[in-house]
């Protein structure tokens, strides 16, 4: 895929939040490489290969993040099949490889790019992966709102939040959404949060390994505080609990989609959320 695959990279320099992109794309580039895939990103295992960093002081490669992606792509996908020509907006986008796995399942699609992330990954990804002229990149935090400016909303706005809010303050994250809402009415948001727990127990962060501690998770909401958004930020006009997609293996092809839909421990799981804008 154009040189890709030539492309190496020795000197990776994430630190903080921004080191978590690395740990994502491993999970995802791992469960793609499986004999028995739950998805299917080439671009994923091509990055790994191409990076010289120690990804096993993350610890486990669970199938967690590749049921995030796969649930992400679905929200994507059908959005982008009503409105082909829209703008996706990836928000800290991170190591992610979303553009090429919707680009491969939406082949008649001519959706557009916009990447807004910190300097040192924009770095890495323009190194690393293929350019297009449907992607547009920004170097910068998405809470400077001025990414806004760059998006083409007149065929639709999709707007991705994948790994991002739950790593910013409450007031940080919901003033993001609030903004979100007001620019772009018509346009949809999709994001992921935590168990609304991980905040009260782990105040300093979930040790993925004895090497490695996954940064604080500041903000989460349970799912009765999420259907409750339109009531509290204007421009939402509906919420959308999204389901958890079937994996590999017993547990998470039926144990773990059952327990994600199971109303009793609704608000005490993570969440995948989609907002409609109006």
């Amino acid at each position: 895929m154009d040189d890709a695959d030539d492309r190496k990279a020795d000197d990776i320099a994430l630190t903080g939040v921004s080191e978590t992109a690395l740990l994502t794309l491993n999970g995802r580039a791992h469960q793609a490489r499986h004999p028995n895939a739950i998805i299917d990103d080439p671009m994923a295992i091509r990055l790994v290969d191409a990076i010289d960093f120690d990804f096993d002081k993350f610890g486990r490669k669970g199938q967690e993040m590749g049921l995030r992606s796969l649930a992400f792509d679905r929200a994507a996908s059908h959005y982008l099949s009503e409105h082909p020509h829209a703008t996706v907006v990836a928000l800290a986008e991170g190591l992610q490889t979303s553009f090429w796995r919707l680009n491969t399942l939406l082949p008649h699609a001519e959706f557009r790019w916009l990447t807004v992330d910190l300097p040192p990954v924009v770095e890495l990804r323009e190194r690393l992966l293929p350019a297009s002229p449907r992607i547009t990149t920004l170097a910068q935090s998405a809470l400077d709102y001025s990414w806004m400016d760059a998006v083409d909303d007149s065929n639709g706005v999709f707007i991705t939040a994948e790994g991002l809010l739950m790593y910013l303050q409450p007031d940080e994250a919901m003033g993001l959404i609030a903004a979100c809402a007001a620019r772009f009415p018509g346009g949809q948001m999709v994001f992921d949060l935590p168990p609304v727990l991980v905040k009260k127990f782990a105040p300093k962060g979930m040790r993925s390994s004895r090497r490695y501690r996954v940064p604080p998770m500041p903000f989460s909401l349970s799912a009765a505080q999420l259907a409750a958004l339109p009531d509290t930020i204007s421009g939402i006009r509906a919420v959308h609990d999204l389901p958890m997609p079937s994996g590999r293996g017993w547990f998470f092809e039926k144990a773990f989609p059952a327990f994600w839909r199971f109303k009793p421990t609704r608000n005490f799981r993570g969440a995948y959320t989609l907002l409609e804008f109006g």
